[in-house]
């Protein structure tokens, strides 16, 4: 399990993931050894998955992002697997979650335009497998995303 002293290291990463380590021990008031000790054990332990930039898809040009909610056909034993090898090939489509439900998978596309969702729509994502519904969501504005969990 992780501690107090863990608990102050992930916070500190949470707030500036790109913090260099002599920096990190200096504001958990760690030994660096100590520190690196740590944050490597909290990498081992699965804890800390990954150090990543966070990019704006809008400065890059893909202005439209849509989530689809997506329906199955459970009656096809591989459906899951088979559409969701299928959404992996496609480049627009960014994340795939699953859910237990009405609505099976949701799946975030980012397109440049409306005119490129469209293509990617109808070429693509129609033609994945054992779709039986999908529920097309615009998305207009952010106003939360938080990518941090109160330690």
């Amino acid at each position: 399990m992780i501690d107090d002293i863990d608990r102050r290291i992930l916070r500190h990463l949470q707030s500036a993931p790109e913090m260099p380590m002599a920096e990190l021990a200096e504001v958990t008031r760690l030994a660096q050894a100590t520190c690196y000790k740590r944050v490597d054990k909290l990498r081992e332990e699965g804890v800390l998955k990954a150090t990543r930039s966070v990019i704006n898809w809008r400065v890059l040009g893909f202005t439209v992002e849509v989530s689809l909610r997506v329906t199955l056909d459970k009656t096809q034993a591989r459906a899951f697997d088979e559409v969701m090898a299928a959404a992996r090939e496609i480049p627009e489509v960014i994340e795939i979650q699953t859910f237990l439900g009405r609505v099976d998978l949701r799946l975030q596309v980012l397109a440049r335009d409306m005119a490129h969702y469209q293509e990617v729509y109808r070429a693509q994502i129609l033609a994945l497998p054992h779709i039986t519904d999908i529920e097309a969501l615009m998305q207009v504005a952010t106003i939360k995303d938080a990518q941090t969990v109160p330690i």
